[in-house]
């Protein structure tokens, strides 16, 4: 059976080379041309043996995922839709800053946990993403704007688990995923710029902070339980006490000094002067005046079956500063590619119709993809040594 080398971390290749009967430091520069350069083509790796290459030829492959659909925002947000078989498809998202580039990844085709603003946990959920098709989003994103920017350096600077899925619902792939965007030989990314977004799957926080520690950010959205509850069920198997806790515990070992709590502002349902009081009580009660913390509030990117409003500006700003006049750090996000339904919450994936993707229509550029985007066959030079 012919193995697709994305799916495979530095010691997973390893152990593949040597069933080939190949030294493991082979899986080194193997790893590094996949990786770092980008090539596809095993005859393009110039410093493996022609024997390995021979090898590789009938056992593997570098495989990307079929891409479907390329959206491009007025804003210079790109999103993709992915193909991942059985009539499932994911999307990714880059977000370009002046000062770096992030990408947003998901994790699972769907979402099995229903929160109520997100228009992905209303698409259902079909299944988990292997570790090689999460990776593959990085892979492709990299090397795709690589070409598209003309750029010979790294674009991609940051990584978010906070696409379609729970990613530590998918935890066996999870972990294997983050070790390759952290690996020196492959995209050398920081602990500090990969977080992993979860809803609150308490056990899964403790092994993340065991296994691979990232930076953790929480869908919090509530300031208390009957509320969280309504809005992220989750919330019934593991109430906020229970989340805070594990909060508290995994920052022992975070690579930052804070957990950002996301937190979607909802018109008239979590976002009035009582919730941000009740928030700050109960992050004071944590300690530290809430130094341990940060608050991201999102702008609710609405759609029909929701049945939820945006906050407005007036309540937004009102409720930042209540949070911030206490010591915790808040900020509002900036909304992004919302043009192209790329913005938090509205990854919900072109599926029900997705082989005629040009019926969404909007201001934005679409591009519909029947084949393969051509690429170039490997990078250029480069370091991927964290900026």
């Amino acid at each position: 059976m012919t193995a697709n080398l994305l799916d495979f971390d530095l010691e997973g290749l390893a152990g593949f080379c040597e069933r080939l009967g190949e030294k493991r430091f082979r899986a080194v520069q193997l790893f590094r041309w996949i990786h770092q350069k980008g090539a596809t083509e095993f005859d393009d790796m110039s410093d493996l043996a022609k024997s390995l290459r021979e090898k590789l030829k009938t056992s593997a492959v570098v495989r990307a995922l079929p891409v479907l659909s390329q959206h491009i925002s007025a804003d210079g947000t790109i999103k993709w839709l992915f193909d991942v078989g059985g009539g499932n498809a994911i999307e990714t998202v880059f977000i370009p800053e002046d000062d770096r580039g992030t990408l947003c990844v998901s994790s699972q085709a769907g979402c099995a946990v229903g929160c109520r603003f997100c228009s992905t946990g209303h698409q259902g959920f079909s299944r988990n993403l292997s570790a090689g098709e999460i990776i593959a989003q990085l892979w492709f994103a990299e090397r795709f704007l690589r070409s598209h920017l003309e750029r010979g350096e790294r674009v991609i600077s940051n990584v978010v688990m906070m696409g379609m899925g729970e990613p530590l619902q998918n935890y066996s792939a999870l972990v294997p995923a983050l070790r390759v965007m952290l690996d020196d030989h492959a995209y050398g990314l920081s602990r500090r710029r990969v977080t992993v977004s979860t809803s609150g799957v308490v056990p899964m926080i403790d092994r993340l902070g065991q296994d691979c520690p990232v930076a953790l950010a929480v869908s919090l959205h509530a300031s208390n339980d009957p509320l969280r509850n309504e809005l992220v069920p989750l919330n019934r198997k593991y109430p906020i006490a229970e989340l805070l806790a594990a909060c508290r515990r995994y920052l022992a070992v975070a690579p930052r000094d804070f957990v950002t709590f996301e937190y979607c502002m909802l018109d008239g349902v979590n976002d009035t002067p009582a919730h941000a009081a009740e928030l700050v009580a109960l992050i004071q009660a944590q300690g530290e005046r809430g130094s341990w913390c940060k608050f991201n509030l999102i702008p609710f990117n609405p759609f029909p079956a929701s049945g939820l409003i945006r906050s407005s500006a007036t309540s937004v700003a009102r409720f930042a500063k209540t949070l911030s006049d206490a010591g915790i750090v808040t900020t509002i996000r900036k909304t992004r590619g919302d043009d192209i339904d790329a913005a938090c919450g509205q990854l919900a994936g072109d599926v029900k119709d997705r082989t005629n993707v040009t019926t969404r229509m909007s201001k934005h550029r679409i591009v519909k993809i029947e084949a393969a985007i051509t690429l170039p066959n490997a990078f250029n030079e480069n370091t991927f040594n964290d900026q």
